[in-house]
């Protein structure tokens, strides 16, 4: 199981742990938050074996990984759950589904965008090698919404809300993961690790969705 879901044995147990938070906090959303983040799951899986042959000849392909990478995208959903639990306010799940947007739109870039050819570094708006923090290119930003609008797409037929909502959302996922891109800078610099910048990521996907359903 740990390999076909590209996890170590820590971050399997890791994995299991946030899928229990998730199925345990989410009152009535149980079944639909829990669908969600096995979306993202199952959607990581897929963009990281993408080519994966071509990226392993490049050094760009990270086959597993352990806990630290699954609670820096999961810990903050989790965490929603868990706010939601506690003070049922439907802000929470829509914060929930922005931070899994964001953490997918931030996958999709990094696992997709690597296979393009000129990312440019946003710190000296050079042209740089693919796999680099901070840097930005044409297809990973295309990724990136794509990513962000899959999950959209997912959470409506989870939620059936709006379906003006289906932009929404994919825009603020999408935002996430710009911020995670922009945080690749200070990380490039020795400030801030790939965990910290994920944790970052998600945590502007649900600002952004809580913020949104208040509005």
């Amino acid at each position: 199981m740990s390999r076909i879901l590209l996890l170590d044995v820590p971050g399997l147990v890791a994995s299991i742990a946030i899928g229990a938070v998730v199925l345990f906090f989410s009152g009535q959303f149980w079944l639909q938050n829990f669908i969600l983040l096995f979306s993202f799951l199952i959607l990581g899986v897929a963009v990281t074996k993408w080519r994966h042959d071509e990226k392993k000849e490049r050094g760009l392909y990270e086959h597993e990984r352990s806990w630290k990478n699954v609670l820096s995208n999961g810990g903050v959903p989790a965490l929603c759950c868990i706010a939601y639990y506690f003070i049922p306010n439907p802000a929470w799940i829509a914060a929930y589904v922005g931070s899994l947007a964001a953490a997918t739109s931030d996958k999709f870039a990094s696992e997709l965008g690597v296979l393009s050819g000129k990312p440019i570094n946003l710190r000296n708006l050079k042209p740089t090698k693919p796999g680099t923090s901070g840097a930005i290119s044409g297809l990973g930003t295309l990724m990136s919404f794509t990513g962000a609008l899959i999950m959209a797409l997912v959470a409506y037929f989870l939620f059936y809300f709006n379906p003006m909502y289906i932009f929404a959302i994919a825009v603020i996922g999408f935002l996430g993961g710009l911020v995670d891109t922009l945080m690749g800078i200070p990380e490039e610099l020795g400030f801030g690790t790939k965990s910290s910048t994920n944790i970052i990521c998600t945590v502007v996907g649900a600002l952004l969705g809580y913020l949104f359903i208040l509005l």
